[in-house]
């Protein structure tokens, strides 16, 4: 069993570096242009099995329009994909919106808590979460996954995947990079995951 698992396209929230987390931030050009570069490298991969396949997004629109420019570009009906609310992106409560400059001026004392564990750490305000909170529903969610899939879904959903099948410490997950021009390979009964080129050789 595969799951092809890619980031939803640049945001301008991304291009500022805010803490974007549960807000529904659309596309940027960039981000659309990243977006079916994917679909492209996905439909190579996939060839002709890419119909077998199931295809789940994060409800959020950024990963909906997203999902909807692969299929397209892999000329599959782009509405035909479904959703899970467990791989909503990190709730970062009161932060989300601020950029790291602005958290240092309002809240230094967090951020500084922030910097001792990042895996573990909880933002204020209402429903914020910590990644170890959201890897629990992704947990829920990699558990529930039954035949081959492409999922889109966000930068912490992916942190919390190389959390649980990577073997990545959480310190690691929280700091990893993921890209939004490439695709994660996920193995789960093998406990591995690797990443492939996607949408970086197909733009510019």
């Amino acid at each position: 069993m595969l799951i092809y698992m890619i980031r939803h396209g640049q945001t301008d929230w991304n291009a500022e570096l805010r803490m974007q987390g549960q807000k529904d931030i659309p596309l940027n050009p960039l981000g659309r242009s990243q977006a079916s570069g994917n679909g492209e490298a996905l439909a190579e991969i996939l060839g002709a099995a890419a119909s077998d396949f199931d295809y789940v997004s994060s409800p959020l629109s950024r990963t909906r329009e997203t999902m909807e420019r692969i299929r397209t570009a892999m000329r599959l009906p782009p509405a035909d994909y479904r959703t899970d609310e467990r791989l909503v992106e990190v709730n970062f409560g009161d932060w989300e919106g601020h950029t790291l400059s602005e958290l240092q001026v309002l809240w230094p004392d967090r951020l500084k808590a922030r910097a001792r564990g990042k895996w573990d750490f909880i933002p204020p305000g209402q429903d914020a979460e910590s990644y170890e909170i959201l890897s629990w529903r992704v947990g829920s969610w990699l558990k529930s996954v039954t035949r081959d899939t492409v999922c889109v879904s966000h930068g912490g959903v992916i942190r919390s995947v190389l959390r649980l099948v990577g073997g990545y410490s959480g310190d690691a997950a929280a700091d990893a990079s993921i890209p939004q021009d490439q695709i994660l390979v996920i193995h789960p009964l093998e406990g591995r995951v690797d990443w492939v080129d996607g949408a970086s050789a197909r733009i510019g």
